[in-house]
Order: C-alpha cells, then structure tokens, then sequence
C-alpha cells in the first residue's frame, strides 16, 4: 500500500465510535452533517489553518501539521502541535535548543469515558514519533464544553489497542466490509441515522420471520 493510499488518521474515532457508520464514511463515501458535526468542523477550521504559528517564550506552537504511520498505515492531520524546550526533544530547524512536541486535538463536546478520543490521540502520537524519530510520551484533548484540556499518557496498553484498532480498520477495507448495523444509543446522536436506518434492522429477519409465518400458520391448521 502506497503512502498516499492509507486511511485517513481521524477514522480511528468514527470506527470506535461504530463500525458501521466507519465504513458508510471511507468504504461507501457517504456523509450527512447534522448540528454536532457542523460545531465541530468549525471549531477545527483555526487549528487546521497551517500559516498560524505562534511562539511563546519557551512554546512553538504549530497548527495543521500533517502526519503519516507507516506502522498503522493511517494519514492525517493534527490539529495542534505544541513544541516545548526539553532535554529530551529533538533539535527544529531555524530553533535553538531541543523541542519536545505534544499533539492537541480539539474536541468540540465533553470528556467521555470512553477510548475514542484518545486512541485518535494516541495514533497522532506514534506518527509524530515515526516522523520526527522521538519519543512522543503524552498527548492532550482540549474539550471545548468545558474549556479544558485532558492529558493523556501513551501507555503500552493504550498503544497496542490503537495499533488492534488501526489493524483492524485496513482488515475492513482491504475487505471492502460495511458491518451490520447494531441499534444502540449511540444512534441518536449519529449524523448518517437516516442513511444507516438502524429503526429498520431492529426487525426480525429473514429465518426469524420464516419461523414465526411457520408457527402461525401451524397454529390456523390445528383449529
């Protein structure tokens, strides 16, 4: 597989999100924005703005820096990278001393209790290791509901399932595989429902309906 040919990076959190609703978006290229997603994409719009960098004293601030994992064969951008003095960072062109960086990605919600959030961030992580050839220790999630942020530690753990997720995510698409879709809660706040359809697959199918016209129709006979 091609570089250019990867996934996109940010799929990671639509997949843990749902499967299905992964595949409709990158297999089947269906989109549909609902209020949720449009707050979000405009809360992105600065972070990806590429020209806007910013130093302060001890901080390099860089925005839309584009990332690639040849290991997770995922592609992406980062909404904010921040550079910090450390002696255990790498030497930047055009900067004196040795730059630690610490990938921000912006959240347009709350915290959840879930992975999603971080496994994405976790992925931003080990590309900007890969690339810049360091040691990414932490990240942060900035949530803009509570207008703070969450760091994150890239533990061994939280490295590995982000490596199963990604593995798992080409597995799909070199399949080619939309899930069946599995109702759930999380379906009312998915802007592709009225693609997805989950109401309908609630039905019985097919081998559940033949059985149930079978015990009917047995039922008519003995009376």
């Amino acid at each position: 597989m091609m570089e250019n040919e990867y996934l996109l990076l940010s799929g990671i959190q639509h997949f843990c999100f749902c499967r299905r609703q992964w595949a409709l978006i990158h297999l089947e290229q269906q989109w549909q924005e609902n209020l949720r997603t449009a707050e979000g994409r405009l809360d992105h719009q600065r972070c990806h703005n590429e020209t806007l960098r910013e130093k302060r004293n001890n901080l390099l601030i860089v925005r839309g820096m584009r990332v690639t994992s040849h290991t997770l064969k995922l592609s992406g951008v980062c909404d904010v990278v921040e550079f910090s003095l450390d002696s255990e960072g790498i030497p930047l062109q055009g900067q004196e001393g040795l730059w630690l960086p610490l990938p921000v990605e912006y959240k347009h919600g709350a915290p959840k209790e879930s992975d999603v959030d971080r496994l994405q961030l976790c992925a931003q992580g080990m590309a900007l290791e890969e690339m810049l050839v360091c040691r990414v220790p932490r990240g942060a999630l900035y949530y803009a509901q509570t207008r703070r942020r969450e760091f994150v530690e890239f533990t061994p753990e939280l490295r590995e399932k982000t490596r199963r997720t990604a593995a798992e995510m080409n597995e799909y698409f070199a399949r080619g595989y939309t899930p069946k879709v599995r109702p759930g809660k999380h379906c009312n706040a998915c802007s592709l429902k009225e693609i997805c359809l989950p109401v309908l697959c609630r039905k019985n199918d097919v081998n559940e309906y033949i059985r149930t016209h079978l015990t009917e129709q047995n039922a008519e006979e003995l009376t």
